[in-house]
């Protein structure tokens, strides 16, 4: 081993020292730009539940507004069909000459219209809800 002159250990020194700077320096460098992206993300993630609850909004106000409408055609038309369809222009429905005495076969009649009428509103209402939530954004 040779032995190191004082020269020398400040030249070792020095370099050292240079090499935890530069080690330094890529960590700040780094770490700043890591930071950014954070901060970047953070905003992003902010401006994206602020969007998120607005199209919840939304959506609570298109689900009540059909829920209603849905409610008030359900009743009209239950009404409608429960009072056996008469109208105040026109008298009662005939009645199928051939229907034995034991069965109504127009009440059978009005009740079976009645509920395809009222799933006909169902679906009808729910095509309506389909496109106003296709077009919340």
């Amino acid at each position: 081993m040779f032995p190191l002159s004082v020269t020398q250990y400040v030249q070792l020194g020095i370099c050292a020292i240079a090499l935890l700077f530069s080690a330094y320096l890529g960590y700040s460098y780094e770490h700043s730009r890591f930071m950014a992206f954070k901060q970047e993300v953070e905003s992003v993630a902010r401006v994206q539940e602020a969007k998120n609850e607005s199209i919840q909004k939304q959506q609570t106000l298109v689900n009540q507004g059909i829920e209603k409408e849905y409610n008030a055609k359900l009743t009209l038309l239950r009404n409608y069909y429960a009072n056996g369809m008469h109208n105040a222009s026109s008298g009662k429905l005939p009645t199928n000459a051939s229907t034995p005495i034991g069965i109504d076969a127009v009440t059978a009649y009005n009740l079976l219209v009645g509920q395809c009428a009222s799933t006909t509103q169902q679906l009808v209402s729910l095509q309506e809800w389909l496109n106003l939530q296709m077009g919340i954004k």
